[in-house]
């Protein structure tokens, strides 16, 4: 790992899937770190608002200060008032999660949902992650609007993660994930089946801008008992409909009006 900020980041990104932290030589580990340099970051980043010690000797957890700076910059922009009327009568119409990721350079990313399951299994993983490529019906959306070689290498440069991590369907070779980005892109929409997650299903559709680039992706997920194949083929026009209205509101957002994709 290279300089302190870098590894400042890489605290930031592991305590942010730890909820109740972690002691600083469980950083250190995790991490691959010496417990004095740990020890320098984990103050800078403490003077600097970023992270707190629950307890003296305890461990470590953010601050809401970086919520505070994702929050603010999604108002700025304007791309949730811009797509959160679409999304809610999306999930109205379909009873199941729906959510808008955006490009940011070779990165996809949520940034909105709305909630349409009003009772049963609520499908809902946490919001601002970084959508992974080859196993989601975003990540498939996405890639079906790029040429093979450029989906490509953006899979190749993010990997196909840990295969344990994600459901018994999830390609982990360039051929297998190739047939449902194909798939994707005839259709006009991605789906996937217990790719993501065992017991679950997903479905997406690019947002274009004017010039024909994806600029961001919606998508409906939910558990597969509710979200079948007839199910997912029922709702295709709706979830059409919805990239649709939020593409001819994008111009209102300056984030969709940034091209920053680079391959």
């Amino acid at each position: 790992m290279s300089g302190p900020l870098e590894r400042s980041l890489k605290i930031l990104e592991l305590l942010s899937s730890q909820p109740d932290g972690l002691a600083i030589s469980a950083i250190a580990t995790s991490l691959g770190l010496p417990l004095s340099a740990t020890h320098r970051l984990l103050t800078e980043l403490g003077r600097c608002g970023y992270v707190r010690q629950l307890r003296e000797q305890g461990e470590y957890v953010l601050t809401i200060k970086l919520v505070s700076l994702g929050l603010g910059y999604l108002s700025a922009t304007g791309v949730v008032d811009v797509a959160q009327s679409s999304l809610d009568r999306l999930a109205e119409t379909c009873g199941e999660l729906v959510r808008l990721a955006v490009v940011d350079g070779e990165d996809l990313t949520f940034v909105a949902k709305a909630q349409g399951a009003r009772r049963g299994l609520r499908y809902d993983p946490d919001m601002g992650s970084s959508v992974r490529l080859s196993c989601s019906a975003a990540g498939h959306a996405w890639l079906s609007t790029l040429s093979d070689e450029d989906g490509l290498a953006l899979v190749a440069r993010q990997g196909y993660g840990k295969p344990a991590d994600f459901g018994p369907r999830a390609p982990t070779t360039a051929k297998a994930l190739m047939g449902f980005v194909r798939s994707a892109r005839k259709r006009g929409f991605s789906s996937i089946t217990e790719v993501f997650a065992p017991s679950m299903s997903a479905m997406a559709a690019p947002v274009r801008a004017r010039s024909g680039e994806a600029i961001g992706v919606v998508t409906i997920a939910g558990p597969l008992v509710r979200l079948t194949e007839y199910r997912m083929d029922q709702l295709s026009e709706p979830l059409l409909h919805c990239a649709q209205e939020i593409e001819a509101a994008s111009g209102a957002s300056p984030l969709f009006r940034r091209q920053t994709r680079t391959v």
